[in-house]
């Protein structure tokens, strides 16, 4: 299931998959007449086997009964079962999504509400038809054994109720990364993130599938996780590995993306004060954020009060408070600016966006923050169990 708002990477996602599938598909005739789920050498050997009732001279690991299939074994279930659902997201839709014909019998493109991925994801996974839908975001790209590794991952216990493939960020090599492919980087250790992620159809229905209200890809993932485990599902790591390329982006991304800070605020209000804890989402900076931003609103308007004379009276107790907070914001502004530009490749270019950047962020992401919090005002906070759920595990 891919939704998508029309990037130009999803036409090599499909005809990723697209090859993968045609090449099953000829892998999978020629099973069909053996008898067999697996490639036996010759027909007439395989259908002897199967004939014999002789699961092992077959080498069939389905009729054997074993618990987890070899890829090589997996031609014919994903051929019997495949359906790819791609939900148009983008506003006003424009042009017809190109398909490419190898994966025409099997994809069928659903329009979205232009909701955002959340949104679009519970379109695309209501209107399966099976019980696990595999979700993808239209930016990634599978490894070429990604269909036939995807149902040796789902060959879990019917307790686990979903599974995350493995992320790959392919980062440049001769210089060290810029700001924003270290953000991206970090889809390669974040757990559940729907960039490549399967669900039972049936632990999205108990838990009514993924929260409207994020309106972009930033923590609806998050969220539904734990509302699955909490559910009594468990989660777990997969073998299957897709590629997720950085993006081209222009030099202010790191200022829109602080529009996620209003998806915080929604979380804080659902889950209370621990809710990073709750949902297994790393530490961040807003409280450091906060204070920069208190400390830099003081002595703007300390400077300006004692620049226009309109205090008389303890001018110089302004004074010296206006200083202070000026230190502190400037303290404050070299430690986020040194923690985004040491690691980074440290070009005139990357250095001049971090140094710009790093004075926008902290108020940015208060404000969003604050317009969260006063638009998620009515949000009910969820009743959390005692202790703590488990974050998930490696494998099934």
């Amino acid at each position: 299931m891919i939704p998508t708002i029309g990037r130009p990477s999803l036409s090599m996602l499909l005809d990723a998959l697209a090859t993968q599938q045609a090449g099953t598909t000829q892998q999978a005739g020629t099973t069909q007449q053996a008898g067999t789920a697996r490639q036996a050498g010759t027909t007439q050997q395989a259908g002897t086997a199967r004939q014999a009732g002789t699961a092992r001279q077959a080498g069939t690991a389905r009729q054997a009964g074993t618990a987890r299939r070899e890829p090589a074994d997996l031609a014919e279930p994903v051929l019997a079962d495949l359906e790819i659902l791609l939900v148009d997201d983008r506003a006003g839709h424009g042009a017809a999504l190109a398909v490419p014909a190898a994966l025409t019998p099997y994809a069928k493109v659903l329009t979205g509400t232009g909701g955002g991925p959340a949104a679009a994801r519970n379109v695309g996974w209501r209107a399966a038809r099976q019980p696990w839908v595999a979700f993808l975001d239209d930016d990634v790209l599978p490894d070429p054994d990604w269909l036939r590794r995807l149902v040796a991952d789902l060959d879990v216990p019917g307790d686990v109720g979903g599974v995350q493939g493995r992320i790959v960020v392919p980062l440049p090599t001769g210089r060290r990364p810029t700001d924003w492919e270290r953000v991206t980087s970090g889809l390669a250790d974040s757990r559940w993130v729907t960039a490549d992620m399967a669900y039972r159809r049936a632990a999205l229905t108990a838990v009514d599938g993924f929260d409207e209200r994020f309106p972009r890809a930033f923590r609806e993932d998050s969220d539904i996780a734990y509302r699955v485990r909490r559910a009594g599902w468990r989660l777990v790591r997969g073998d299957r590995t897709v590629r997720h390329p950085v993006r081209p982006e222009g030099p202010w991304i790191s200022l829109r993306t602080q529009r996620g800070n209003a998806d915080d605020a929604l979380l804080r209000r659902s889950y209370g004060p621990r809710w990073r804890e709750v949902l297994d989402v790393p530490a961040g900076r807003r409280r450091r954020h906060v204070a920069m931003t208190t400390a830099g609103a003081v002595a703007v308007a300390g400077g300006l009060a004692l620049a226009v004379g309109t205090v008389s009276a303890n001018r110089r107790a302004l004074a010296g408070v206006t200083a202070l907070a000026a230190a502190g914001w400037a303290a404050g502004t070299a430690e986020f600016a040194w923690a985004r530009i040491a690691p980074g490749p440290r070009t005139r270019a990357e250095v001049t966006t971090m140094l710009v950047t790093t004075v926008l962020i902290p108020p940015l992401a208060v404000g969003h923050w604050c317009a969260g919090w006063w638009r998620s005002r009515d949000t009910a906070r969820a009743d959390l169990p005692r202790g703590r759920i488990g974050a998930g595990e490696d494998h099934a």
